[in-house]
C-alpha cells in the first residue's frame, strides 16, 4: 500500500484530472490565496497585503468587542487540554497546560482591570496584550482560510515535485519532504510536525531526515509572520522580508544537517522498520508537477467546506497558542525588565552581533537570546531599534525555529525521539547563522 501511495504522489497522474473545474480551482483559488499574502495594496495611504489590512480593519472598528473575544479564546485554550484529558500526557505537557492556565488568569486581570501594578507596566502586559496576542487572536482564523486556498487545492504539491531533484543534494531529505517542508513555512509548524511525525511512523523517513524536518522547516507560518513584520513596523517592505527569511530559514537549514549534532543521528526508521524508498518521478517533471496539481484539485474539498474546516482549525490554533504566548511572553519579558538572564545569555550571540555590525550589537544579541522563550518576544524588544537590526530579528524570529513555547512541545508531542540539549544546541547554531547571513542581506536591501 505504501508503494502505491507513493506511486500517486510522485508518478504522473491520469489525463483526465486536467479538465477546466479543477484548472480554475488550481490557477483561481491559489492566485487568491497568493494575493491575500504576498500582493501589497494602499489602503488609507497604508500600503500592507489585504490579510493585515483586513485584520487592522477589525482592530479599529470593533475596539470594544476584541479584547472579550481574545479572552473566550484564551479561556477556551486553557481549558481545552483539561477537557479532552490530554493535560498531564507528559511533563513537558503538564508544564505547559500549567502556562495557559496562569495565562487565562492574566488574560482575566487585563481584560477587566484588575491585579498586581507589576502587571499594568505599560511595557509588560498591556503591551503584550494589546501589541502580540490581539493581533495573534484575530489573525490566525482568519489568515487559515486564505491558507487554505493556498495550499488545499494542489499549488503545494505542484512546488513540491518541481523541487524534489534539490531536497536530497541541500537538505538531505527525500524529495517527498519537499511537500512537508513548504506545508510547514506556509502553513503550521503544527500541522507540518504532525505530517512529518506521520510519514516517519509510515517509514519514510529515517530518524535523521525527520530531526531535520522537525528542527529546520517546521518554522511558524506566514499567519505568523505577518504579525511580527506588523509588530515591527516593516509591513511596508513585507515581500523582501518574507523571502529573505524563506531563504535564510532553508539556507541555515542546509548548514546545520552537516554539522553535529544532526550529522550524527541515526539513519534508522521508525522502530526497526525496513523504510519505504522514494520513488523518483521520471519524465517530464513539470507535466508530473502539474498532473499532482490537477489530481489534489480533482480530490479537494468544495470550497466553503474547505474554508469552514481551516477557519475551525484556526481557532483552535489560536486557542492553543495565545494563552502560552500570554503567559511564556510576560514571563520572558519580565526576566529580561527585571533580570539579568537574557544579558548573560546575550553574550553567546554578542560577538557576533559585534562582528557583522549590527546597529544596537547588543540589544540585538539579548532579542537573540529571548527568542527560545517564545519567537515573537525578539520583535518586542527592537521596536525602537534601527531598521536593520528589526529586520534581521524579524528574520531570527522565524529561521531560529526552536522555542518553549511551542515548538518544543510539539516535537516532544511526536513519536521521534529527540533530545532538549541537543535541540538547544540545534538552536544556538540556527541563531548564530541567522545572524551571520541574515546581516548583510539587510544591509544590501535596506
Amino acid at each position: 500500500m505504501q508503494m502505491e501511495a507513493e506511486k500517486q504522489v510522485h508518478q504522473p497522474q491520469e489525463e483526465h484530472h486536467t479538465n477546466w473545474q479543477n484548472i480554475l480551482k488550481f490557477i483561481g483559488y491559489s492566485f487568491l490565496g497568493a494575493f491575500m499574502f504576498f500582493i501589497p495594496i494602499t489602503i488609507n495611504g497604508s500600503s500592507s497585503i489585504m490579510l493585515d489590512h483586513m485584520v487592522t480593519f477589525i482592530r479599529e472598528n470593533f475596539t470594544a468587542v476584541v479584547p472579550y473575544y481574545i479572552l473566550a479564546v484564551i479561556v477556551f485554550g486553557a481549558v481545552y487540554p483539561f477537557a479532552n484529558k490530554t493535560w498531564n500526557k507528559n511533563k513537558v505537557v503538564i508544564g505547559l497546560s500549567m502556562f495557559k492556565v496562569a495565562g487565562a488568569i492574566f488574560a482575566f486581570m487585563l481584560v477587566f482591570d484588575f491585579g498586581p501594578a507589576w502587571l499594568f507596566n505599560p511595557d509588560l502586559g498591556p503591551f503584550l496584550f494589546n501589541s502580540l496576542v490581539t493581533s495573534v487572536g484575530v489573525l490566525v482564523p482568519i489568515g487559515a482560510v486564505f491558507l487554505a486556498l493556498l495550499v488545499g487545492y494542489g499549488f503545494l504539491e505542484f512546488i513540491g515535485v518541481l523541487v524534489q531533484p534539490i531536497m536530497r543534494p541541500v537538505w538531505k531529505t527525500p524529495g517527498r519532504s519537499a511537500i512537508d517542508a513548504v506545508a510547514s513555512f506556509v502553513g503550521s509548524y503544527s500541522i507540518g510536525m504532525l505530517i512529518t511525525n506521520r510519514v516517519y511512523k509510515e517509514g519514510k523517513y529515517t530518524l535523521k531526515e525527520a530531526w531535520i524536518i522537525a528542527t529546520g522547516f517546521s518554522t511558524v507560518s506566514a499567519t505568523f509572520m505577518v504579525v511580527v513584520a506588523s509588530t515591527l513596523d516593516i509591513m511596508h517592505i513585507w515581500n523582501t522580508y518574507f523571502w529573505v527569511t524563506l531563504f535564510v530559514t532553508f539556507l541555515v537549514t542546509a548548514i546545520t544537517v552537516r554539522i553535529w549534532p544532526l550529522n550524527k543521528v541515526s539513519e534508522d526508521y521508525y522502530q526497526g522498520q525496513e523504510g519505504t524508498p522514494e520513488i523518483e518521478v521520471k519524465g517530464n517533471r513539470l507535466k508530473a508537477a502539474w498532473d499532482e496539481g490537477m489530481s489534489v484539485a480533482n480530490n479537494s474539498l468544495p470550497l466553503m467546506k474547505n474554508v469552514w474546516i481551516n477557519f475551525k482549525d484556526g481557532v483552535i490554533m489560536a486557542a492553543s497558542i495565545l494563552p502560552t504566548i500570554l503567559s511564556v511572553g510576560l514571563l520572558g519579558l519580565i526576566l529580561s525588565t527585571y533580570t539579568p538572564v537574557f544579558d548573560i545569555i546575550g553574550y553567546i550571540f554578542y560577538p557576533f552581533t559585534l562582528l557583522v555590525q549590527l546597529p544596537e550589537p547588543l540589544l540585538a544579541a539579548k532579542a537573540a537570546a529571548v527568542e527560545i522563550a517564545e519567537m515573537f518576544l525578539p520583535a518586542l524588544m527592537v521596536v525602537d531599534a534601527s531598521l536593520v537590526t528589526k529586520f534581521v530579528m524579524g528574520v531570527l524570529s522565524v529561521s531560529a525555529i526552536i522555542f518553549f513555547s511551542a515548538t518544543i512541545p510539539t516535537i516532544l508531542a511526536t513519536d521521534i525521539e529527540v533530545s532538549i540539549p541537543k535541540l538547544i544546541i540545534i538552536w544556538i547554531e540556527r541563531t548564530i547563522l541567522t545572524i551571520l547571513i541574515a546581516t548583510p542581506i539587510a544591509f544590501l536591501l535596506l
